[in-house]
C-alpha cells in the first residue's frame, strides 16, 4: 500500500486527463473541484479519442501545446492518446511525480465489456502500471448534466485514496449515475460484469454501390446480481470497481502446469 496513514491536510499534485479531448466540459468540471484543494495539471488529448483503448503513439511525433480554455484555464493539448498523455506527463511535462492521476469525467458508462475499450480507463491503468494511484471516472449517458455533483464526489474519493492508498498495480474504475447527487441511491463496491456480446453492424451501400458498415452497440444487459457494475449503476448507485493491471489467470496457470507441455 502507498501513502498509508497520510492525512488529507496535505494537498496533492494531480495529473488530470480524459479521452474526450481537452475542451470537454466533464474534464473542467472535475478540474474546478479538484483545484479547490489540490494542484492540478491538465494533460489531455487535443481531440476526442474515445474507445481507443490502451493505444500509444509510436510511429509519429507527439506534440504538447499549452492551450487556454473556458476563459482562462490552461492545460497541455497532446496530439496522442490518453495513455500517451499519462506517459508524457510522468516522464517529461511534470516537474515532479504526481500523487495521483484522475481520468474523466467521461460521458457514457465504462462498465462491463466497455472497460476493455475505454481510453479513460486506459489512462488510469497506464498510471497504475508506473505505481501512481489512479481513478477513472465515467458518467452514465451521453447527455450528462450533473458533472459538478459527480466532481464533488470524486474529489472526496481522491482524498480517501490518497489517505489510505491502493495496492500496487490496482486502480479504481468509477461510474456515476447521471442524476443529481441527492437522487443517487448510494455507493456500491462492484465487480466487472461480463454480459453477452451485443455488438451490431449496420450494413449500408454508398452512391458507388460499395458496401460499408457502421459499428454500434446495443445497451449491455446485466443479470440481477447486485455486485455487478452495470447493475449497480442501473439502480442509481455510484459503482466503484478495483481493476488490476496484472491480467494473468492464475487458476488456469496452475492447471497448465499439469498439461506437461513440452517441445
Amino acid at each position: 500500500m502507498s501513502r498509508k496513514g497520510w492525512g488529507t491536510q496535505r494537498s496533492m499534485n494531480i495529473l488530470l486527463t480524459n479521452d474526450d479531448g481537452i475542451y470537454f466540459d466533464g474534464l473542467w468540471a472535475l478540474y474546478r473541484r479538484l483545484k479547490e484543494h489540490h494542484t492540478v495539471t491538465v494533460i489531455a488529448p487535443d481531440r476526442e479519442r474515445s474507445a481507443i483503448g490502451h493505444a500509444i503513439t509510436l510511429n509519429e511525433p507527439l506534440r504538447a501545446t499549452v492551450v487556454t480554455v473556458n476563459g482562462g484555464y490552461e492545460g497541455y493539448a497532446v496530439s496522442g492518446t490518453p495513455a500517451d498523455c499519462v506517459k508524457l506527463g510522468l516522464f517529461e511535462l511534470l516537474g515532479t511525480r504526481p500523487d495521483m492521476v484522475v481520468a474523466g469525467i467521461n460521458p457514457g458508462a465504462n462498465v462491463g465489456i466497455n472497460i476493455n475499450y475505454s481510453g479513460t480507463v486506459a489512462a488510469a491503468k497506464e498510471a497504475a502500471i508506473y505505481g501512481v494511484a489512479a481513478i477513472a471516472v465515467s458518467m452514465e449517458g451521453f447527455a450528462a448534466d450533473h458533472y459538478d455533483d459527480a466532481a464533488r464526489f470524486v474529489r472526496k474519493l481522491t482524498e480517501k485514496v490518497f489517505q489510505t492508498g491502493l495496492p500496487a498495480g490496482t486502480f479504481l474504475n468509477v461510474n456515476i449515475p447521471s442524476v443529481a447527487i441527492d437522487a443517487m441511491t448510494g455507493v456500491r463496491l462492484s465487480r466487472q460484469g461480463l454480459p453477452e456480446s451485443l455488438d451490431v453492424f449496420e450494413k449500408r451501400v454508398d452512391p458507388r454501390n460499395r458496401t460499408y458498415y457502421w459499428q454500434g452497440c446495443e445497451t449491455q444487459r446485466f443479470d440481477a446480481s447486485p455486485d455487478i457494475d452495470g447493475t449497480a449503476l442501473a439502480e442509481k448507485f455510484i459503482s466503484i470497481t478495483p481493476i488490476k493491471c496484472d491480467m494473468t489467470d492464475y487458476g488456469v496457470l496452475d492447471q497448465l502446469k499439469d498439461w506437461e507441455i513440452g517441445i
